[in-house]
């Protein structure tokens, strides 16, 4: 199956590195226009470059937790690139620690990221360029830990649960404008975010133990998957979730 979005609009939120950037690259290259939003000035010129050689991209620095900025974001996307068929929210955060070490400050670290601005970010593109036309897709970046408990992860499992019982329930209320909405939960995976973790040896362990194919997911084994789920390809699923954790939730 070749998977193409050609003639379509994506915005990828968190596209500066990681996840998002590798969704990013691969949604171009399936032929759709993409906006890559993030925060970090530093590395999104640079993760533009890269998108923009594999199709057509352009940047927008947004810290998506300040919710009041996403509507003129979208905005500014829908004037320059075009009306939005696809959303990717891959923007998260994490900081480890066991349940009795959460402050009240690190949770809403957290939660502010990967829940409030994932939610806001789903609901202005809803608003703004889905409802109004009664087509789209979004995907969210869950985590495994949206479906089972892991060790230093009371925060972020409680930040990726509420990604994914957001998702169902905007499947329900949106299903009658043919928006759908389905959650990628990967395990861990190799990227900025996660590699001072998988530094230490007992984490590290832990982790292999759990994943049945003892290897970490790729970034390519994730954007895959997004793609997959953001095409018409997958016109008939909503309000799901896509392990990608190598049969870590099997168990």
């Amino acid at each position: 199956m070749d998977i193409r979005l050609d003639n379509k609009v994506a915005i990828v939120t968190g596209a500066a590195s990681g996840i998002g950037l590798a969704c990013a690259e691969l949604i171009a290259e399936s032929g759709a226009k993409v906006a890559l939003v993030d925060k970090n000035a530093e590395t999104l010129p640079g993760a533009t470059k890269r998108v923009q050689a594999k199709g057509v991209a352009k940047g927008y620095l947004q810290d998506v937790t300040v919710t009041s900025a996403l509507a003129p974001l979208v905005s500014r996307i829908r004037d320059e690139m075009g009306e939005i068929d696809v959303l990717v929210c891959s923007a998260g955060i994490n900081i480890p620690q066991l349940a009795h070490e959460v402050t009240e400050e690190n949770w809403h670290a957290v939660n502010d990221v990967n829940a409030k601005g994932l939610f806001f970010c789903n609901q202005t593109v809803a608003i703004q360029s889905m409802i109004p036309r009664k087509k789209g897709s979004i995907v969210n970046i869950g985590s495994q830990m949206s479906l089972v408990g892991g060790w230093k992860r009371a925060n972020y499992c409680a930040s990726k649960g509420a990604v994914l019982q957001v998702t169902r329930a905007e499947a329900v209320d949106w299903a009658p404008y043919n928006i759908r909405i389905n959650v990628v939960a990967p395990t861990f995976v190799l990227t900025p975010l996660s590699q001072g973790m998988l530094e230490d040896p007992e984490f590290k362990e832990y982790i292999m133990g759990n994943i049945l194919f003892h290897r970490l997911a790729t970034l390519e084994d994730v954007a895959s998957a997004v793609c997959f789920l953001a095409s018409d390809e997958a016109s008939m699923i909503t309000g799901t979730v896509l392990p990608v954790d190598g049969g870590w939730t099997a168990k």
